[in-house]
Protein backbone atom coordinates (compact mmCIF):
# COMPACT_ATOMS: atom_id res chain seq x y z
CA UNK A 1 0.00 0.00 0.00
CA UNK A 2 1.37 3.41 -0.95
CA UNK A 3 1.70 5.66 2.09
CA UNK A 4 1.05 9.29 1.15
CA UNK A 5 -1.03 12.25 2.20
CA UNK A 6 -1.15 14.21 -1.05
CA UNK A 7 0.69 12.04 -3.63
CA UNK A 8 3.03 14.88 -4.58
CA UNK A 9 0.19 17.32 -4.93
CA UNK A 10 -2.06 15.08 -7.05
CA UNK A 11 -4.53 14.08 -4.35
CA UNK A 12 -5.03 15.57 -0.88
CA UNK A 13 -6.25 12.50 1.00
CA UNK A 14 -7.52 14.53 3.96
CA UNK A 15 -9.71 16.78 1.81
CA UNK A 16 -10.83 13.81 -0.25
CA UNK A 17 -11.90 11.98 2.91
CA UNK A 18 -13.90 14.97 4.08
CA UNK A 19 -15.62 15.21 0.70
CA UNK A 20 -16.42 11.48 0.57
CA UNK A 21 -17.88 11.62 4.07
CA UNK A 22 -20.21 14.44 3.06
CA UNK A 23 -21.16 12.95 -0.32
CA UNK A 24 -21.48 9.22 0.32
CA UNK A 25 -21.00 8.71 4.04
CA UNK A 26 -17.52 7.17 4.05
CA UNK A 27 -15.66 7.42 7.37
CA UNK A 28 -12.34 9.11 6.45
CA UNK A 29 -10.56 7.11 9.16
CA UNK A 30 -11.30 3.88 7.27
CA UNK A 31 -10.18 5.15 3.84
CA UNK A 32 -7.07 3.70 2.19
CA UNK A 33 -5.73 5.28 -0.99
CA UNK A 34 -3.27 3.81 -3.51
CA UNK A 35 -2.02 5.29 -6.76
CA UNK A 36 -2.64 2.78 -9.55
CA UNK A 37 -1.42 4.54 -12.66
CA UNK A 38 -0.88 7.93 -14.18
CA UNK A 39 0.77 9.91 -16.90
CA UNK A 40 -0.36 11.92 -19.90
CA UNK A 41 -3.99 10.78 -19.91
CA UNK A 42 -5.37 10.59 -16.38
CA UNK A 43 -4.33 9.79 -12.84
CA UNK A 44 -6.06 6.78 -11.30
CA UNK A 45 -6.25 5.92 -7.61
CA UNK A 46 -7.69 2.93 -5.75
CA UNK A 47 -9.95 3.80 -2.82
CA UNK A 48 -10.63 1.05 -0.29
CA UNK A 49 -12.92 1.22 2.73
CA UNK A 50 -15.15 -1.26 4.60
CA UNK A 51 -18.08 -0.52 2.31
CA UNK A 52 -16.43 -1.00 -1.05
CA UNK A 53 -13.54 -0.89 -3.52
CA UNK A 54 -13.59 2.13 -5.81
CA UNK A 55 -11.44 3.94 -8.34
CA UNK A 56 -10.90 7.71 -8.51
CA UNK A 57 -10.04 9.31 -11.82
CA UNK A 58 -8.65 12.86 -12.22
CA UNK A 59 -6.67 14.77 -14.89
CA UNK A 60 -2.89 14.44 -15.09
CA UNK A 61 -0.57 16.83 -13.30
CA UNK A 62 0.28 18.91 -16.38
CA UNK A 63 -2.37 18.49 -19.07
CA UNK A 64 -2.19 20.56 -22.22
CA UNK A 65 -5.26 22.37 -20.87
CA UNK A 66 -6.50 21.86 -17.30
CA UNK A 67 -9.77 23.56 -18.22
CA UNK A 68 -10.37 21.06 -21.02
CA UNK A 69 -9.28 18.13 -18.85
CA UNK A 70 -11.64 19.14 -16.05
CA UNK A 71 -14.47 19.37 -18.57
CA UNK A 72 -13.65 15.93 -19.98
CA UNK A 73 -13.76 14.38 -16.51
CA UNK A 74 -17.32 15.62 -16.06
CA UNK A 75 -18.27 14.30 -19.51
CA UNK A 76 -16.85 10.88 -18.70
CA UNK A 77 -18.96 10.71 -15.57
CA UNK A 78 -22.02 11.83 -17.49
CA UNK A 79 -21.78 9.10 -20.11
CA UNK A 80 -21.00 6.40 -17.54
CA UNK A 81 -24.01 7.43 -15.47
CA UNK A 82 -26.16 7.41 -18.63
CA UNK A 83 -25.16 3.81 -19.34
CA UNK A 84 -26.62 2.55 -16.07
CA UNK A 85 -29.47 0.18 -16.86
CA UNK A 86 -28.19 -0.60 -20.38
CA UNK A 87 -26.54 -3.75 -21.75
CA UNK A 88 -23.18 -1.98 -22.06
CA UNK A 89 -20.60 -3.31 -19.56
CA UNK A 90 -19.19 -0.32 -17.70
CA UNK A 91 -18.07 0.72 -14.21
CA UNK A 92 -20.91 1.87 -11.99
CA UNK A 93 -20.46 5.49 -10.94
CA UNK A 94 -20.37 6.53 -7.27
CA UNK A 95 -19.95 10.31 -7.17
CA UNK A 96 -18.49 13.25 -9.08
CA UNK A 97 -16.80 16.46 -7.93
CA UNK A 98 -16.82 19.53 -10.16
CA UNK A 99 -15.06 21.66 -7.55
CA UNK A 100 -11.37 21.67 -8.52
CA UNK A 101 -10.46 23.12 -5.12
CA UNK A 102 -11.09 19.79 -3.37
CA UNK A 103 -8.11 17.88 -4.78
CA UNK A 104 -6.75 20.33 -7.35
CA UNK A 105 -8.86 19.12 -10.28
CA UNK A 106 -12.27 17.70 -11.06
CA UNK A 107 -12.61 14.00 -10.36
CA UNK A 108 -15.10 11.19 -10.14
CA UNK A 109 -15.34 7.93 -8.25
CA UNK A 110 -16.54 4.67 -9.76
CA UNK A 111 -16.74 0.97 -9.03
CA UNK A 112 -13.45 -0.92 -9.21
CA UNK A 113 -13.58 -3.69 -11.82
CA UNK A 114 -11.84 -7.00 -11.16
CA UNK A 115 -10.18 -8.58 -14.16
CA UNK A 116 -7.58 -7.81 -16.81
CA UNK A 117 -6.97 -5.70 -19.89
CA UNK A 118 -5.83 -7.82 -22.88
CA UNK A 119 -2.21 -6.97 -23.56
CA UNK A 120 1.10 -8.84 -23.50
CA UNK A 121 1.40 -11.16 -21.70
CA UNK A 122 -2.13 -12.55 -21.68
CA UNK A 123 -3.16 -14.39 -18.50
CA UNK A 124 -4.12 -18.09 -18.55
CA UNK A 125 -5.92 -19.64 -20.30
CA UNK A 126 -5.89 -16.96 -23.00
CA UNK A 127 -2.13 -17.22 -23.41
CA UNK A 128 -2.35 -20.79 -24.77
CA UNK A 129 -6.02 -21.51 -25.57
CA UNK A 130 -6.87 -20.08 -29.00
CA UNK A 131 -10.56 -20.89 -28.52
CA UNK A 132 -10.65 -18.77 -25.38
CA UNK A 133 -8.75 -16.05 -27.24
CA UNK A 134 -11.37 -16.15 -30.00
CA UNK A 135 -13.94 -15.32 -27.36
CA UNK A 136 -12.02 -12.18 -26.40
CA UNK A 137 -12.54 -10.79 -29.89
CA UNK A 138 -16.23 -11.69 -30.00
CA UNK A 139 -16.88 -10.15 -26.60
CA UNK A 140 -15.00 -7.01 -27.61
CA UNK A 141 -17.21 -6.67 -30.67
CA UNK A 142 -20.40 -7.39 -28.74
CA UNK A 143 -19.61 -4.56 -26.32
CA UNK A 144 -19.26 -2.14 -29.22
CA UNK A 145 -22.52 -3.32 -30.78
CA UNK A 146 -24.33 -2.93 -27.45
CA UNK A 147 -23.06 0.65 -27.23
CA UNK A 148 -24.28 1.45 -30.74
CA UNK A 149 -27.75 0.14 -29.82
CA UNK A 150 -28.27 2.38 -26.78
CA UNK A 151 -31.11 4.90 -27.05
CA UNK A 152 -28.89 7.88 -26.30
CA UNK A 153 -31.74 10.35 -26.01
CA UNK A 154 -33.60 8.03 -23.67
CA UNK A 155 -30.40 7.69 -21.64
CA UNK A 156 -30.37 11.46 -21.06
CA UNK A 157 -27.52 12.36 -23.44
CA UNK A 158 -29.32 14.99 -25.48
CA UNK A 159 -26.76 17.78 -25.93
CA UNK A 160 -23.80 15.54 -25.05
CA UNK A 161 -22.51 15.77 -28.62
CA UNK A 162 -23.35 17.36 -31.97
CA UNK A 163 -24.58 14.52 -34.19
CA UNK A 164 -25.97 16.76 -36.94
CA UNK A 165 -23.52 16.77 -39.86
CA UNK A 166 -21.02 14.88 -37.66
CA UNK A 167 -19.51 12.98 -40.57
CA UNK A 168 -19.31 16.11 -42.72
CA UNK A 169 -17.28 17.96 -40.08
CA UNK A 170 -14.63 15.30 -39.48
CA UNK A 171 -12.06 16.03 -42.19
CA UNK A 172 -12.05 19.79 -41.68
CA UNK A 173 -11.87 19.37 -37.91
CA UNK A 174 -8.84 17.08 -37.89
CA UNK A 175 -7.15 18.87 -40.80
CA UNK A 176 -7.47 22.14 -38.92
CA UNK A 177 -5.98 20.59 -35.82
CA UNK A 178 -3.09 19.21 -37.83
CA UNK A 179 -2.43 22.60 -39.42
CA UNK A 180 -2.28 24.26 -36.00
CA UNK A 181 0.88 22.36 -35.06
CA UNK A 182 2.32 21.40 -38.44
CA UNK A 183 6.02 20.56 -38.23
CA UNK A 184 6.51 18.56 -41.44
CA UNK A 185 4.94 17.36 -44.66
CA UNK A 186 3.31 13.92 -44.37
CA UNK A 187 3.44 12.06 -47.67
CA UNK A 188 0.00 11.30 -49.08
CA UNK A 189 -2.10 12.94 -46.39
CA UNK A 190 -3.58 15.53 -48.75
CA UNK A 191 -4.74 12.77 -51.08
CA UNK A 192 -6.36 10.91 -48.20
CA UNK A 193 -8.11 14.08 -47.08
CA UNK A 194 -9.39 14.77 -50.62
CA UNK A 195 -10.65 11.17 -50.99
CA UNK A 196 -12.53 11.40 -47.70
CA UNK A 197 -14.23 14.62 -48.76
CA UNK A 198 -15.30 13.30 -52.16
CA UNK A 199 -16.36 9.78 -51.08
CA UNK A 200 -18.27 10.48 -47.88
CA UNK A 201 -21.32 8.21 -47.44
CA UNK A 202 -24.56 9.19 -45.80
CA UNK A 203 -24.07 9.17 -42.05
CA UNK A 204 -25.28 6.18 -40.07
CA UNK A 205 -27.95 6.76 -37.41
CA UNK A 206 -26.44 8.76 -34.56
CA UNK A 207 -25.38 6.92 -31.44
CA UNK A 208 -22.95 6.94 -28.52
CA UNK A 209 -19.33 6.72 -29.62
CA UNK A 210 -16.50 5.62 -27.35
CA UNK A 211 -13.89 7.25 -29.57
CA UNK A 212 -10.97 4.91 -28.83
CA UNK A 213 -12.43 1.43 -28.78
CA UNK A 214 -9.81 -1.31 -28.62
CA UNK A 215 -8.49 -4.03 -26.33
CA UNK A 216 -6.43 -1.60 -24.26
CA UNK A 217 -9.59 0.28 -23.22
CA UNK A 218 -11.67 -2.63 -21.94
CA UNK A 219 -11.47 -5.08 -19.06
CA UNK A 220 -12.35 -8.77 -19.03
CA UNK A 221 -13.32 -10.96 -16.10
CA UNK A 222 -10.65 -13.46 -15.08
CA UNK A 223 -10.83 -16.98 -16.51
CA UNK A 224 -12.59 -18.57 -19.44
CA UNK A 225 -14.93 -18.22 -21.17
CA UNK A 226 -14.16 -14.63 -22.15
CA UNK A 227 -16.54 -12.16 -20.47
CA UNK A 228 -16.34 -8.44 -21.12
CA UNK A 229 -16.47 -6.84 -17.66
CA UNK A 230 -16.29 -3.14 -18.52
CA UNK A 231 -15.50 -0.59 -21.20
CA UNK A 232 -13.24 2.08 -19.69
CA UNK A 233 -11.44 5.31 -20.65
CA UNK A 234 -14.32 7.36 -22.03
CA UNK A 235 -12.52 10.69 -22.49
CA UNK A 236 -13.17 10.77 -26.26
CA UNK A 237 -16.84 9.77 -26.08
CA UNK A 238 -19.48 11.77 -27.92
CA UNK A 239 -22.67 11.39 -29.94
CA UNK A 240 -21.79 10.76 -33.57
CA UNK A 241 -21.58 7.97 -36.12
CA UNK A 242 -20.94 4.63 -34.33
CA UNK A 243 -19.54 3.15 -37.54
CA UNK A 244 -16.45 5.27 -36.96
CA UNK A 245 -15.86 3.28 -33.75
CA UNK A 246 -16.09 0.08 -35.79
CA UNK A 247 -13.79 1.55 -38.44
CA UNK A 248 -11.23 2.40 -35.76
CA UNK A 249 -11.41 -1.14 -34.33
CA UNK A 250 -10.93 -2.66 -37.80
CA UNK A 251 -8.11 -0.25 -38.71
CA UNK A 252 -6.08 -1.67 -35.85
CA UNK A 253 -7.05 -5.31 -36.42
CA UNK A 254 -4.86 -7.77 -38.33
CA UNK A 255 -6.09 -10.93 -40.04
CA UNK A 256 -4.03 -14.15 -40.04
CA UNK A 257 -0.87 -13.75 -42.11
CA UNK A 258 -0.89 -9.95 -41.90
CA UNK A 259 1.70 -7.92 -40.00
CA UNK A 260 0.88 -6.87 -36.46
CA UNK A 261 -1.31 -3.75 -36.42
CA UNK A 262 -0.13 -0.40 -35.12
CA UNK A 263 -2.21 -1.17 -31.99
CA UNK A 264 0.27 -3.88 -31.07
CA UNK A 265 -0.50 -4.11 -27.37
CA UNK A 266 -1.40 -7.74 -28.04
CA UNK A 267 0.97 -9.88 -30.11
CA UNK A 268 -0.81 -13.22 -29.49
CA UNK A 269 -3.45 -12.82 -32.19
CA UNK A 270 -3.81 -16.35 -33.55
CA UNK A 271 -7.32 -17.53 -32.80
CA UNK A 272 -8.84 -14.04 -32.81
CA UNK A 273 -11.83 -13.48 -35.13
CA UNK A 274 -11.17 -12.15 -38.62
CA UNK A 275 -12.32 -8.69 -39.63
CA UNK A 276 -15.02 -10.32 -41.77
CA UNK A 277 -16.34 -12.20 -38.74
CA UNK A 278 -16.40 -9.04 -36.66
CA UNK A 279 -18.20 -7.08 -39.38
CA UNK A 280 -20.84 -9.77 -39.91
CA UNK A 281 -21.48 -10.03 -36.17
CA UNK A 282 -21.78 -6.25 -35.81
CA UNK A 283 -24.19 -5.95 -38.72
CA UNK A 284 -26.37 -8.73 -37.32
CA UNK A 285 -26.40 -7.20 -33.82
CA UNK A 286 -27.06 -3.58 -34.84
CA UNK A 287 -28.84 -3.77 -38.19
CA UNK A 288 -26.52 -1.04 -39.53
CA UNK A 289 -25.37 -0.86 -43.13
CA UNK A 290 -21.71 -1.91 -43.16
CA UNK A 291 -21.18 -1.69 -46.93
CA UNK A 292 -18.97 1.43 -46.71
CA UNK A 293 -16.61 0.41 -43.95
CA UNK A 294 -13.66 1.25 -46.19
CA UNK A 295 -14.55 4.91 -45.68
CA UNK A 296 -14.71 4.60 -41.92
CA UNK A 297 -11.39 2.74 -41.72
CA UNK A 298 -9.69 5.44 -43.81
CA UNK A 299 -11.29 8.17 -41.69
CA UNK A 300 -10.16 6.44 -38.49
CA UNK A 301 -6.58 6.26 -39.78
CA UNK A 302 -6.68 9.90 -40.87
CA UNK A 303 -8.12 11.13 -37.57
CA UNK A 304 -5.62 9.22 -35.46
CA UNK A 305 -2.72 10.37 -37.62
CA UNK A 306 -3.76 14.00 -37.12
CA UNK A 307 -4.09 13.53 -33.35
CA UNK A 308 -0.79 11.67 -32.92
CA UNK A 309 1.06 14.22 -35.03
CA UNK A 310 0.29 16.66 -32.24
CA UNK A 311 2.30 14.54 -29.80
CA UNK A 312 5.14 14.24 -32.31
CA UNK A 313 5.08 18.02 -32.86
CA UNK A 314 5.50 18.54 -29.12
CA UNK A 315 8.65 16.39 -29.26
CA UNK A 316 10.03 18.10 -32.36
CA UNK A 317 9.51 21.58 -30.91
CA UNK A 318 11.08 20.66 -27.58
CA UNK A 319 7.88 20.83 -25.54
CA UNK A 320 8.23 17.14 -24.70
CA UNK A 321 11.17 14.79 -24.21
CA UNK A 322 8.98 11.68 -24.18
CA UNK A 323 10.38 8.80 -26.23
CA UNK A 324 6.80 7.73 -26.92
CA UNK A 325 6.09 11.11 -28.49
CA UNK A 326 9.09 10.64 -30.75
CA UNK A 327 7.99 7.15 -31.78
CA UNK A 328 4.44 8.13 -32.70
CA UNK A 329 5.91 10.08 -35.58
CA UNK A 330 6.51 6.75 -37.32
CA UNK A 331 2.98 5.60 -36.42
CA UNK A 332 1.55 8.67 -38.16
CA UNK A 333 3.36 7.75 -41.37
CA UNK A 334 2.12 4.17 -41.15
CA UNK A 335 -1.48 5.24 -40.56
CA UNK A 336 -1.53 7.35 -43.70
CA UNK A 337 0.15 4.52 -45.62
CA UNK A 338 -2.55 2.12 -44.40
CA UNK A 339 -5.27 4.59 -45.40
CA UNK A 340 -3.82 4.91 -48.89
CA UNK A 341 -3.65 1.13 -49.21
CA UNK A 342 -7.37 0.83 -48.38
CA UNK A 343 -8.23 3.58 -50.89
CA UNK A 344 -6.20 1.83 -53.59
CA UNK A 345 -7.79 -1.53 -52.83
CA UNK A 346 -4.45 -2.99 -51.79
CA UNK A 347 -5.70 -3.65 -48.24
CA UNK A 348 -9.17 -5.12 -48.03
CA UNK A 349 -11.16 -4.28 -44.93
CA UNK A 350 -13.12 -7.48 -45.46
CA UNK A 351 -11.45 -10.09 -47.66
Amino acid sequence: MTIATDFDGLLDVGRLGTWLEAEVGVDPATLEVERLSGGMSNEIFALTHPGGRWVLRRPPRQPISMEASNRIILREFQVLRALDGTDVPHPTTVAVCGDAEVVGANFYVMQRIDGFTPRDPLPPPFDTDTGARHGLGLELLDGLAALANVDWRGAGLEGFGKPDRFLERQVSRWSGMLESYKVRDIEGIEGVSAWLESNRPEMSAAGIMHGDYQFVNVMFADGAPARLAAIVDWEQSTIGDPLLDLGWLLAGWSDPGEPLPFTAYLSQRDGLPTRAELVERYARATGRDVSRLDYYVVLACFKLACVLEGAYARYVTGKSTSEMHRQVGDTVVRLISDARAVIAGERKVVA
